[in-house]
């Protein structure tokens, strides 16, 4: 095993130990509800965007250290960024484990999160990490409110 494998491993084992902003927000102005029927992942995002910011963020659910550790590291990564670069990051995790080309302006934006690169050697798992960041997209696009619920799978 390589060293980056083990940091792959510990990071994402570390995130699924003690996922960051596992919370419900009291009033989010934004919510999703992502359900990966294969495994069972499911998971609710909530944000708090104001003037076009992402203020807070929270997730809750249940799901498989990928999926969780993914939503854990997202969480920490979009807090306080304007809705229009969390976009792009979602644009490149997204494309980074579902194509073949890469870009150095992805890496940058994604830091830490490249590490999950590691999940395109297993197809199956690529639904585990990118579940939380369409829900993440279907919130911001569609803007709606606890009461409503309609889920965003993966198939």
């Amino acid at each position: 095993m390589t060293a980056l494998d083990r940091l792959y491993q510990e990071m994402i084992l570390e995130h699924n130990r003690k996922p960051r902003n596992f919370k419900v927000l009291e009033k989010p102005t934004h919510i999703s509800h992502g359900v990966n029927p294969l495994c069972g992942d499911d998971y609710y995002i909530f944000l708090t965007v104001e003037d076009g910011i992402i203020k807070d963020v929270g997730f809750k659910g249940v799901g498989c250290a990928i999926s969780k550790s993914s939503a854990s590291m997202m969480s920490t990564m979009i807090k306080n960024k304007p809705v229009k670069d969390v976009m792009e990051m979602k644009e490149c995790f997204i494309s980074r484990l579902t194509r073949e080309t890469e870009t150095p302006e992805c890496d940058t934006i994604l830091g830490n999160l490249t590490i999950f690169e590691g999940v395109k050697a297993f197809p199956v798992r690529v639904k585990c990490a990118t579940l939380i960041w369409r829900a993440l997209e279907d919130a911001i696009l569609h803007q709606k409110k606890p009461k409503e619920d309609r889920v965003v799978t993966t198939e």
